[in-house]
Formats: structure tokens, C-alpha cells, sequence
């Protein structure tokens, strides 16, 4: 293929096989953690309990492990609140869930970045990276609060698409914190389901869920109205002299 300089424009083909590849990669990932259950959840605990004192950073090390392997950030919390109570298992579950986020983005960003954008070309990476610049911390502060999303999927794609670090971090941090404490919550009353932890913490669940809807639906209806974003007026527009 040759552009319209006159050079030979960069085959796609390898950039799509390494992003196909990657992707199964992940799919298989996810079938054997998420739906095989090959994880032993009680093995994982009771590895946390043996090291003592350091138990709460090793269980955010190992959940943010884990949870890049898309092991249920439901169940991580859970069990973040059945070891450590509703108070300290919440900045655990809250730090996992950072530790996930970065994991899985600065993976994304290593193995998908350069082909994703060879692949959208470069009109589109411009206009991507504009987007970003404007709102990718609230786009990661939103994907949390939307319901039936993995977080660590999520990540993968941010850090593919180029989201800073920073943005992703922060933004993790302020959007998992509604579901931590629900998860985190449930698990430290998973003895007394009548406590009224257990009712906070549905009650803030759906109060998130219907949250997430409205922005998913918010986000949605403006991209359909404003598909191209500034960068398509920047396309049509007069080139600067």
C-alpha cells in the first residue's frame, strides 16, 4: 500500500494478528479464572492469614493480581471483608482495586497501544487522544459506576487506548469506591445478613446501579448526537496558513 506521499504505508496485518492474539489471550484468561474457577479462593486466604501483620498488603498485592486476571472484583471484596472487617477491608478492597486497574493498563498499553492506533489511523488517534486529554479521568470515574462492565476489560482498553496512568489510578480510586464498600460490606456481615451494614450496602448499590445507567445513557445519546467531536470540525475546517 502507498499513501499519498508516495511512501509505502505500514502493513496493518501484523498489528491486527497482535491485537487478535492479545484478546484471545485474555478471553482464555478470563474463561479459566472467571468461569473455570481454577483460582482456590480458600487457598487464597489462607495464604493472606499466614502472613500475618503484612496481611492487608499482601491481599491487595494478590488482588490486584487476580483481579487483572478477571477474578470477580465482587468476590476479591468480599473476602477483603470476611478477613480484615468493614473499615480497614474497605481501604484494602479500594487499594486491590487501584492495583488491578494499573496492572491491567499498564499490560493493555505495552501490548495494544501502538497497533490500536496503526489500526484506527491517525486522524482518529488524534481525535482519540484529544478525547482523552479532555475526560479520561471521568471516563474511568463512569465505567465504574456503570453495572455489567469489567473493571479489569475495562483497564485493558484504557491502557490501549492511551489513558494516562494517573488518570486511570485516580480515576479507579474514586469510582470503585461506591462498590467497595457494598462488596466490602456484604463480606463483613456475611454472619449477620440482617445487620444494617448488610441493608447500607445494598441500598448504595442501587443507588449506584441506577447511576450508572443514567450515565451510560447520558454518554451514549451524546456520542450519537456529536459522533465526530471536535475533531471532525478540526477535519472540516481550513487548514492553518
Amino acid at each position: 500500500m502507498v499513501d499519498d506521499d508516495g511512501f509505502a504505508a505500514p502493513s496493518r496485518r501484523p498489528h491486527f494478528i497482535r491485537l487478535l492474539a492479545f484478546v484471545a489471550f485474555l478471553l482464555t484468561m478470563f474463561y479459566l479464572v472467571a468461569i473455570a474457577r481454577v483460582v482456590d479462593i480458600d487457598a487464597v486466604r489462607r495464604t493472606v492469614t499466614a502472613t500475618g501483620p503484612m496481611a492487608p498488603l499482601a491481599y491487595i498485592v494478590m488482588s490486584a493480581v487476580l483481579g487483572a486476571m478477571f477474578l470477580p472484583g465482587s468476590i476479591l471484596a468480599a473476602g477483603s471483608g470476611l478477613l480484615f472487617g468493614p473499615v480497614l477491608g474497605l481501604f484494602v478492597t479500594i487499594g486491590a482495586a487501584m492495583g488491578t486497574a494499573i496492572v491491567a493498563s499498564t499490560v493493555g498499553r505495552r501490548a495494544g497501544r501502538d497497533s490500536a492506533r496503526v489500526l484506527v489511523g491517525p486522524n482518529r488517534a488524534q481525535r482519540i487522544d484529544s478525547v482523552i486529554e479532555r475526560g479520561g479521568l471521568w471516563a474511568v470515574v463512569g465505567q465504574r459506576f456503570v453495572p455489567g462492565i469489567s473493571d479489569a476489560f475495562a483497564s485493558y482498553t484504557f491502557g490501549a487506548f492511551g489513558v494516562p496512568l494517573w488518570q486511570i489510578a485516580i480515576g479507579s480510586f474514586i469510582g470503585s469506591a461506591p462498590r467497595a464498600f457494598v462488596y466490602t460490606a456484604l463480606g463483613a456481615s456475611i454472619r449477620d445478613r440482617s445487620s444494617p451494614l448488610a441493608y447500607a450496602a445494598i441500598a448504595v448499590w442501587c443507588v449506584t446501579a441506577v447511576v450508572g445507567v443514567f450515565a451510560a445513557r447520558h454518554v451514549y445519546r451524546h456520542w450519537r448526537h456529536h459522533p465526530g467531536g471536535d475533531g471532525a470540525a478540526t477535519e472540516s475546517g481550513d487548514e492553518p496558513s
